[in-house]
């Protein structure tokens, strides 16, 4: 008895799927740069203090970790269909990677959070913690 959807219709349908997560990751962090790049200018132009480019770069931060989030789902949705070792390796280079650096980008994220958080005004010595 055929099956409703063949094998090859499946790899199509997934190839279809991994192509419009892999552009919804890189639209996720073409966005996150550009918006990223704009607010950067308005801060350069109104303050150069690097304290007031934090905020810029954790929004940067968040865009990216989101993309590669979005760009991991590929990765695994595109090995769901019969993988072969090589893909599977290949996959679990990728996923190393792309973890590692979520990894990074988040703790940097939560700590430059906590550093904003426990900013005194001028003039206030103490410090949280």
């Amino acid at each position: 008895m055929d099956t409703i959807l063949g094998e090859e219709r499946i790899s199509e349908i997934v190839d279809l799927l991994v192509r419009i997560i892999e552009i919804a990751g890189a639209l996720v962090i073409f966005v996150g740069a550009a918006l990223g790049f704009g607010r950067f200018v308005i801060v350069a132009l109104r303050d150069r203090r690097a304290e007031a480019f934090v905020p810029v770069r954790l929004d940067v931060a968040r865009f990216l970790a989101l993309g590669l989030e979005f760009q991991l789902a590929s990765d695994i949705l595109r090995t769901a269909v019969a993988p072969t070792f090589s893909e599977i390796g290949e996959l679990a280079a990728v996923a190393a990677i792309r973890t590692a650096l979520n990894f990074f980008l988040g703790r940097e994220i939560k700590e430059e959070q906590a550093e904003i958080a426990g900013q005194r005004p001028p003039g206030d010595a103490g410090r949280p913690g």
